[in-house]
């Protein structure tokens, strides 16, 4: 028989003028209340789709079961791999993010916080190990494995996400347990690379994450913005590169990013390094410049989850690189482990601090996790030192917790900002944010003693000066706004009688991208006023009045778009930017008519660019505006990030953090409320997985 709600709610919550619904005593009224919750928008139709899967699966489950598959199915949504059901009960709205961002009606709704409020975790975990639909995570039998949900402790899983932290946790210990075999010569290797330890006061990490990496078949660099990742992975290609090459057998080197911007700026960066590189010019030939997106790499097939290289079609390669794998998700990184050759080395390079992926997991931060104290083993100290010449034991890293040693020997810190120096506003402001230090950062962005940060406090929703900034910047000669873009395009435009084939118009269009790049306004939130939605409007009608667009039709020059889904049949990924341009027609010369042409940069290193009809761009969106997430792997000369005026679940030091790393130049922080700054660097992510409890166990 079904468990009964009613002895779970207190008497006033069962009462209609509440909750519009009778107490929930059957199957029947859950379903009713996840049907308001998904026309509220607090659900998705999926999640509500899932339960209904299950209820017909097992026509007498336990209320309690399909509810917390309908909450393991939402928290997906917001990136948690699992549902932590002792977690969700101590704060149950927080913990789900309900209401919602954008929430705004005032009909009153059920709450989790008071659906839930007399509902002990023990009793939860009971009904569901005593239900069909639910597996024991330790259960493999033909039974077991046909199971839709998993139970592991206090842990609910869909099975596709129990199975991919299973691929990936088998996946690295093997890769953990294998010990690569370093080049003899590996200490006077690495000393003409980085020059002999001693030269420098300050441990040489880039010098040690090469080290580490040549040993084992799979290590992890990272470090924030300027820290020089780039510059180790290129040092430390050449470094396994050379002797193979000496041996006549090169290795296959691949490398890969999660976006096509990404993977742009890494070429980019990439080519410039290996041509400073002081190896022969046999070795600089092989090491590869081009960065490919982790799908292009997989080879993905539209309209399905799988990819042409997997397990049993594993990549031709003996290194793959990944950069910006703080945006890898959890299936992506169960997608690479099982294409990637048992022989091969895997490297992970991304920053561990910035915002995980926008789909569920955090791969790199859970990996991560000991990354700041290092607890690097003593065995592993003496070997660093014997071929760096550099002593950790001075150092105040930790020694201890064998528990995680095998991962912890593989990853590395770099811990010094070559961008963003002792001197720099941006830099010490980062490490504020990321130290939850709100006073402190308060006290700088106040002080307005660095020429690159900004604080703008807005006097209501309708100031002008928000206006000025964002298509002004901060005054001539300083950070920009959004007027500069459209002045390179207006008077970089090549004469229109100018064929279209002539490459003039290419390269006007990489201007006017390039331009782009100057400024660019990152949200926390998509919604209402202070939102994606909301200040794009706002931003094209000043654009408009300012006489700088004509944006009477959908489509008009000027307009930049953002992909917001990969579309493999134009070669564009999620996150690409495009700036619509009025190009001459291919027969100009007799009709002197122009047509909207969007240009995209070819993210191939070229340099060049690609001009798309606006009647092939299906998914695409303004971009005057994105959110944090969307604008990780890129970099702007101004970055402007707008909080909302109250604080919302997305909040945390990590966005903050991000933000304010994708400026090079110039940081403009803009604050409706003041106070919201402080409240969110006071909350930090906290990802639902249970990845490193089984690695731990390595």
């Amino acid at each position: 028989m079904s468990r009964s709600f009613a002895d779970l709610l207190p008497t006033p919550l069962g009462d209609q003028s509440l909750s519009g619904l009778a107490p929930l005593s059957r199957v029947d009224d859950l379903l009713l209340l996840l049907e308001c919750w998904v026309e509220r928008g607090w659900l998705r139709a999926l999640d509500r789709a899932f339960v209904g899967f299950l209820s017909g699966l097992d026509a007498e489950a336990d209320p309690l079961v399909l509810l917390a598959a309908a909450l393991t199915s939402h928290q997906l949504g917001h990136g948690h791999v699992c549902l932590d059901l002792h977690e969700t009960l101590k704060a149950p709205d927080f913990a789900l993010s309900l209401p919602p961002e954008g929430d705004v009606q005032n009909t009153p709704m059920l709450l989790p916080s008071q659906l839930l409020v007399a509902l002990d975790g023990d009793a939860w975990c009971r009904a569901l190990a005593a239900s069909l639909l639910v597996a024991q995570a330790d259960d493999f039998s033909d039974a077991g494995m046909s199971k839709p949900l998993v139970l592991s402790g206090e842990r609910l899983y869909l099975r596709r996400y129990w199975t991919y932290e299973r691929r990936i946790d088998a996946a690295l210990r093997q890769r953990l347990a294998q010990q690569e075999a370093a080049p003899k010569d590996l200490a006077q290797r690495l000393d003409s690379l980085f020059g002999k330890a001693g030269s420098n006061l300050q441990i040489d990490w880039q010098k040690l994450a090469c080290a580490i990496a040549t040993r084992g078949a799979f290590s992890i660099i990272t470090g924030g913005p300027g820290t020089g990742k780039t510059t180790t992975v290129v040092r430390l290609l050449a470094l396994l590169q050379a002797p193979a090459v000496q041996s006549g057998t090169p290795l296959r080197i691949r490398l890969a990013a999660p976006t096509g911007k990404a993977a742009a700026r890494l070429t980019e960066s990439i080519s410039q390094q290996v041509l400073s590189l002081d190896v022969s010019e046999e070795v600089r030939q092989k090491i590869p410049s081009e960065v490919t997106t982790v799908h292009r790499l997989l080879g993905s097939r539209p309209g399905t989850r799988h990819f042409r290289h997997h397990a049993g079609n594993p990549l031709p390669l003996d290194v793959l690189v990944v950069d910006e794998a703080s945006m890898i998700d959890l299936e992506m990184m169960a997608n690479l482990q099982d294409a990637l050759p048992s022989h091969a080395r895997m490297v992970l390079l991304g920053d561990k601090d910035q915002l995980a992926s926008v789909e569920a997991g955090a791969v790199l931060g859970d990996l991560c996790r000991d990354a700041e104290v290092g607890r690097y083993s003593p065995q592993t100290q003496a070997w660093l030192q014997s071929v760096s010449g550099e002593d950790l034991s001075q150092s105040e890293l930790q020694t201890g917790d064998q528990a995680r040693e095998p991962l912890a020997q593989q990853v590395v810190m770099l811990r010094y900002s070559r961008r963003f120096g002792e001197g720099s506003g941006i830099g010490q402001l980062s490490r504020l944010v990321n130290s939850q230090q709100d006073s402190q950062a308060r006290a700088l962005l106040n002080a307005r003693s660095h020429d690159d940060l900004f604080a703008l406090a807005l006097k209501g929703e309708q100031d002008k000066a928000l206006e000025h900034l964002l298509l002004d910047g901060h005054g001539s000669g300083g950070p920009q706004g959004y007027r500069y873009y459209l002045s390179v395009l207006a008077q970089e435009r090549p004469q229109a009688s100018a064929p279209l084939e002539n490459p003039c118009w290419s390269q006007w269009g990489r201007k006017v991208l390039e331009a782009f790049d100057a400024f660019q306004l990152l949200c926390a939130v998509r919604k209402g006023a202070w939102g994606v939605e909301g200040l794009n409007l706002r931003i094209t009608a000043a654009l408009d009045q300012a006489g700088l667009i004509n944006s009477d039709q959908p489509w008009y020059e000027g307009r930049p778009v953002l992909m917001t889904r990969n579309d493999y049949g134009l070669g564009l990924m999620n996150g690409d930017i495009g700036i619509t341009l009025s190009l001459p027609e291919l027969d100009y010369a007799k009709t002197g008519k122009q047509v909207l042409r969007v240009a995209f940069p070819r993210n191939d290193g070229s340099g060049g660019v690609r001009f798309v009809l606006p009647s092939r761009l299906n998914d695409v969106e303004t971009v005057y505006a994105m959110t944090v997430h969307k604008s990780q792997g890129s970099e702007f000369a101004h970055t402007a990030l707008i909080l909302p005026e109250a604080l919302n679940p997305v909040l945390t030091k990590e966005l903050i953090y991000t933000g304010i790393t994708r400026a090079k130049h110039w940081f403009s922080l803009i604050e409706p409320r003041q106070g919201v700054f402080e409240e969110a660097l006071q909350r930090k992510v906290k990802r639902l997985s249970g990845l490193m409890l089984g690695l731990s166990k390595a």
